[in-house]
């Protein structure tokens, strides 16, 4: 890499919901002939390994008033102006031309240090309700882009609607073509995100085996669930005669979805838009506890759209889930107009459109 190459900047909290749209960009600018540099703290640094290669990655120690104790909420404010003061020393050597801040702590440095330097900046706010530190840089910010649309920002912030990008990997099975169920193997891929996954292990399991035999004895189930249940979950499935694979993390996840007849998910603003470019039916299980259950503003678009079902996590029991994912699976006419409709809201341009803006960015502050 050159120095001489424009540098970018970009800052993510340790979620995939973060992490992900982050991933799209960097493949996106390196393709343009940028140099890219990702703030994260340990818990993003989880998830570099998908990046290409070239990013730089830079480890930030993070701190949130939201987790710990008395003690963690004193000593947070120290922490945060340390890495402020860090990031602009780094950054008034390195000089980069955009930096981009997706949410999340760590981003509370990097986007205070260009705020600090005078250095072009900007967020993408990937949920229908942004986060806390999106809200707090929306009016500090040069531009704002957003995933949903709605999306509710402050008073006086405006935004750009480009829509969630995703990953290449994601790109690479766009519209792939979709088999609708029949008396045949068929696969649902279960997907809960790391907050809030345990409900998922514990209700959607019983609820596949609760299936008629004559359609349990098709399925394949991927079943991502936290490191604590995998264990519980593959076993109850053995016991069930099921054949299933279950793990924390699928790294060929965009696969498996291509290959499913049915997704069944929180409604993460990632994972949603991941559903809608490759284009699969869905039953969505917004997260309860997700701040202003921004979760259910995700889901809006495909449910609206009729590609998802959404059921609240207060109505989620064994007998509801096994009756909708049977709904799905016995009727193939309506799975595939399912899948078309998460095709017609899905907008799979979204990391160049980002990406467009960042270079708009850099050029309006050297003209």
């Amino acid at each position: 890499m050159s120095d001489k190459q424009p540098l970018l900047v970009i800052a993510a909290g340790g979620t995939g919901g973060h992490m992900f749209p982050a991933q799209s960009l960097a493949e996106v600018m390196l393709r343009r002939g940028w140099r890219v540099r990702l703030s994260t703290d340990a818990r993003g640094a989880r998830y570099t390994g998908g990046f290409p290669h070239s990013t730089e990655v830079e480890q930030v120690a993070s701190a949130t008033f939201a987790r710990g104790g008395l003690v963690n909420k004193i000593l947070a404010p120290l922490h945060i102006a340390g890495g402020v003061m860090g990031a602009a020393l780094r950054m008034a050597r390195t000089k980069p031309d955009v930096v981009v801040g997706f949410g999340g702590y760590p981003t509370i440095p990097a986007l205070s240090a260009a705020t600090i330097l005078r250095l072009p900046r900007m967020i993408h706010e990937a949920n229908g309700v942004p986060g806390r530190v999106n809200r707090l840089f929306a009016k500090r910010v040069d531009r704002v882009a957003c995933g949903v649309w709605p999306t509710t920002l402050p008073d006086g912030a405006e935004a750009v609607h480009v829509g969630n990008p995703v990953r290449l990997a994601v790109l690479e099975r766009a519209a792939a073509g979709y088999i609708p169920p029949g008396d045949y193997p068929m696969s649902i891929l279960v997907i809960g995100g790391s907050q809030g996954a345990r409900i998922l292990s514990d209700v959607i399991p019983p609820a596949i085996a609760a299936l008629p035999s004559g359609m349990l004895r098709n399925i394949r189930v991927s079943h991502q669930a936290r490191d604590e249940d995998q264990a519980r979950v593959a076993q109850f499935y053995a016991d069930q005669g099921i054949n299933a694979d279950v793990e924390p993390f699928f790294r060929d996840l965009p696969n498996r979805m291509s290959e499913a007849q049915l997704v069944i998910s929180r409604a993460g603003a990632s994972s949603v838009a991941d559903i809608s470019v490759i284009g699969r039916p869905s039953i969505l299980i917004p997260y309860a506890a997700a701040a202003d259950d921004h979760q259910t503003a995700n889901a809006k678009g495909l449910s609206g759209a009729g590609a998802a079902i959404i059921i609240p996590e207060s109505r989620l029991d064994i007998d509801t889930v096994s009756e909708q994912i049977a709904t799905v699976l016995n009727s193939p006419e309506g799975a595939l107009q399912m899948s078309q409709a998460a095709l017609s809201v899905a907008m799979p341009d979204a990391p160049q459109h980002l990406a467009d803006m960042v270079e708009e960015l850099a050029r309006s502050r050297t003209t």
